[in-house]
């Protein structure tokens, strides 16, 4: 009898952002410039219903080459992990056919917002060699209602003790306007055991 267990899973970027790909600039000058098109990909992200309000993309640090470009696709998904880093970073990977983005490139990793506590680790081990994030704090919990997890103080310092280069807010007015849009609205907090949303601003 043929086993019921799943022995394989995939995950997509959706279909708004497959069309859109060849159409994103192939490289972009300076961080403000990446952040600007990450801040774009997470509102238009919520608002075509496949996840949070978040996007990611790795490119290269001294060229400003666009390598990948990731969204949230946990409801399109139906996978708990498929968040905008791990999106942007499994694309690089199976672009460049390394899972070690440091070995050769010298390539950044741009998100809007510090990363939750599991894109922490995803982001730890990919081997970039720089992180560009909007913020840090309590900001993105109090107008989303995400529980990002419980993150170490010293987040930051402990990417920069193993190579990882942290610059903070990059674009931080633009990501907070999309995750109060997001509040506003009345799309899907997915925390775990339906927690909902926290006290917001």
């Amino acid at each position: 009898m043929p086993s019921s267990l799943s022995s394989s899973f995939t995950l997509s970027l959706p279909a708004w952002l497959q069309r859109e790909l060849a159409a994103l600039p192939h490289e972009l000058d300076g961080a403000e410039a990446q952040m600007a098109l990450v801040n774009r990909l997470a509102d238009r992200n919520w608002r075509e219903g496949n996840g949070g309000p978040f996007a990611a993309i790795v490119v290269d640090h001294t060229t400003g080459e666009l390598v990948s470009a990731g969204v949230n696709v946990v409801l399109a998904s139906g996978k708990s992990s498929a968040h905008a880093e791990v999106m942007a970073l499994g694309l690089a990977q199976e672009r460049l056919g390394t899972w070690d983005l440091g070995a050769q490139r010298d390539l950044a990793l741009v998100v809007n917002w510090r990363p939750c506590v599991q894109c922490y680790g995803a982001t730890m081990w990919s081997g970039v060699r720089h992180l560009v994030v909007a913020g840090d704090g309590p900001e993105l919990e109090r107008l989303t209602g995400f529980d990002e997890g419980p993150m170490v103080a010293d987040w930051a310092a402990q990417f920069e003790a193993r190579g990882i280069s942290v610059t903070q807010d990059v674009g931080r007015d633009d990501a907070l306007a999309v995750y109060r849009a997001y509040g506003a609205s009345a799309s899907t907090v997915y925390n775990a055991r339906g927690a909902g949303r926290i006290d917001k601003e």
